[in-house]
């Protein structure tokens, strides 16, 4: 109760003008409510009573009696109207200040932090746990309103037969009781249900990310009964959150009405001595008729407040996690080639499994070098370290001399551009999967496009650089997908430029000339490059050979060649298998 009294708080002193609006319109329905309680009494003393007296109705009497109960009816409705506007007003700009403090922190996170939080609870977190969170605010300015109503009501009993009050408000420690034993039961299926829409949310985007391994491999049936038994458990959690919700709910809505019976009876009993006038205990009865729906009112807030406080602190788990990213204050603005230097680095994704160990090289600047090693051997992890995308368990990785951890934030990536074998394109023009936001003009971006090989197709698309290429870059194919990527990267003229594999579905020719003009028309670039072909190994000016996350040699690629055995392995295997390559395809000629 006081965690949720504590969310509701925050909401309150984030939205205080718009809550107290729709408090005051809440306050105005509950006056008028009671008022038509007293404006039925009156009817009833002034114009019911008497015509049944009188054997007829005054005109006039009926004409005031009409009046005085719609004047009531109409500021009843407009209040009821400023109360779910603005309390709906309240809610959901509750909830869009949530969803961007949350999407915020993920931009923020490092990379780490992903890995160890699938996607699926990221986007739950995101949705259902910030509607959630935020699900009390509907009723609360009603039930924060009404508390006048119940105040007004129970004030005009006390004056009109202390006697009936006294025995209304029994009814009271009962509500209080059966409300904490109803948020005691609640309050554990609530935060397993809402666990639950995360596990089903996860299941989902894993089936969807990977649906060509899926219809590949035929797992279709296998899905849908993994997404099933998901499914079936959050139908259960929910189905058991239902039951304790319509075993309280028509208990809370009992007790009042229990309450209005023991008022009638005693009511009664004092009519007939003549204590009460009828006229009164109509309006008493009247009255603790409309005490029910406070009480009720009351109870949506309460109800709220256990899956409330469960997506608060799911969403909070979110705004409060740090990860292992800090930063300083240097930086690494300027226009020359950045000198890179890795100084002892160790990393690894599990407790004690490194995948890098004691890595030591440097790189000078303007110079392009090309990382080659064995399958596992560290690669794509040691060009997250140089991107700065995680850091370094011990060791540190310096450009220009300088600690990327003492970099500030936004630093690196303006002076690193980092391209992955993996290439996402979003749903864009080609223009905007470039640009990506920054006001880049047509002609740097198609010399960006010629860098990086890409000017031909991309001018024969049907709109040119505006032509969507759908979600991922579905319209096109890999090697064009490589191809924006690195345009994307170059048209940033970075000062350290890393590329992961970025070509490997591209021809090696087009590779041969995206290599050659990186080297003479990024004079401002410092280039490092994930190697797999001879002919991108040749074009470097030097080789870093990694084995078992491990440096074992540096430098010119004859060089390794001959003092290195591993590294001449590897690359004899790259040469045997690039001409098994260059003689299938003969062989395919010939036979077309």
């Amino acid at each position: 109760m006081t965690r949720g009294l504590r969310v509701i708080g925050m909401a309150i002193r984030a939205e205080p003008r718009i809550f107290t609006s729709a408090v005051l319109a809440s306050a105005v329905y509950g006056i008028m409510t009671v008022g038509s309680s007293w404006a039925l009494g009156r009817a009833t003393d002034d114009v019911v009573l008497p015509a049944f007296r009188d054997g007829r109705a005054h005109t006039g009497a009926l004409v005031a009696a009409a009046l005085l109960i719609v004047g009531v009816a109409v500021f009843k409705a407009a209040g009821i109207m400023g109360r779910r506007i603005l309390a709906g007003v309240m809610q959901y700009r509750m909830q869009a200040r949530s969803r961007r403090a949350v999407t915020r922190q993920y931009l923020r996170l490092p990379l780490a932090w992903h890995h160890l939080h699938p996607t699926g609870q990221l986007l739950s977190n995101a949705n259902s746990d910030v509607e959630a969170a935020w699900a009390p605010l509907a009723p609360l300015p009603m039930a924060v309103g009404v508390i006048v109503m119940l105040v007004t009501a129970a004030g005009a009993i006390l004056l009109i037969d202390p006697v009936l009050a006294v025995v209304g408000f029994l009814i009271f420690p009962a509500i209080a009781v059966l409300n904490l034993i109803y948020q005691r039961r609640l309050s554990p299926l609530a935060m397993r249900a809402q666990q639950l829409r995360a596990e089903v949310s996860e299941v989902a985007h894993e089936s969807f990310d990977g649906a060509l391994v899926v219809k590949t491999l035929g797992r279709e049936d296998a899905e849908a009964r993994r997404f099933q038994v998901r499914a079936d458990e959050l139908r259960d959690a929910n189905v058991a959150v239902g039951r304790v919700r319509g075993l309280f709910d028509p208990l809370l809505e009992a007790l009042p009405t229990i309450g209005v019976l023991a008022v009638l009876l005693v009511g009664a009993m004092r009519l007939e001595a003549r204590d009460v006038v009828a006229g009164d205990l109509i309006q008493v009865a009247y009255l603790f008729t409309l005490l029910a729906f406070p009480v009720r009112a009351l109870g949506w807030v309460l109800a709220e407040l256990p899956r409330s406080v469960v997506g608060w602190t799911r969403v909070q788990d979110v705004l409060d996690a740090t990860g292992s990213m800090e930063y300083g204050t240097a930086d690494l603005a300027g226009d020359s080639p950045a000198g890179v230097r890795a100084d002892g680095v160790s990393y690894g994704y599990l407790p004690d499994a490194s995948v890098l160990t004691d890595v030591t090289f440097e790189v000078a600047p303007g110079r392009t070098v090309a990382v080659v090693g064995p399958t596992g051997s560290g690669k794509s992890t040691l060009t997250l370290l140089l991107g700065r995308l995680i850091d370094p368990a011990a060791g540190a990785v310096r450009i220009d001399g300088t600690d990327l951890r003492e970099v500030a934030r936004g630093g690196v990536s303006d002076a690193v551009a980092l391209v992955l074998q993996q290439t996402f394109l979003f749903d864009d023009t080609v223009r905007g999967n470039i640009t990506v936001g920054r006001d880049v003009p047509d002609e740097t971006v198609w010399a960006a496009l010629r860098l990086a090989q890409a000017d031909g197709f991309v001018s024969a698309l049907p709109s040119g650089l505006d032509t969507r290429v759908g979600e991922r870059g579905t319209s096109l194919s890999g090697g064009q997908r490589q191809r924006i990527a690195l345009a994307r990267a170059i048209v940033r003229t970075p000062r350290l430029l890393i590329l992961d594999d970025a070509t490997s579905s591209v021809d090696p020719q087009v590779e041969k000339r995206i290599l050659h003009g990186l080297r003479e028309g990024a004079a401002g670039s410092t280039v490092i490059v994930v190697a797999y072909r001879m002919a991108t190994i040749a074009l470097a000016d030097e080789v870093v050979y990694l084995e078992h996350g491990r440096v074992v040699d540096q430098g010119p690629h004859e060089l390794l060649l001959e003092r290195c055995a591993g590294y001449r392995d590897l690359v004899t295997a790259y040469e045997r298998e690039e001409a098994e390559r260059a003689a299938l395809d003969t062989d395919e000629e010939i036979v077309a």
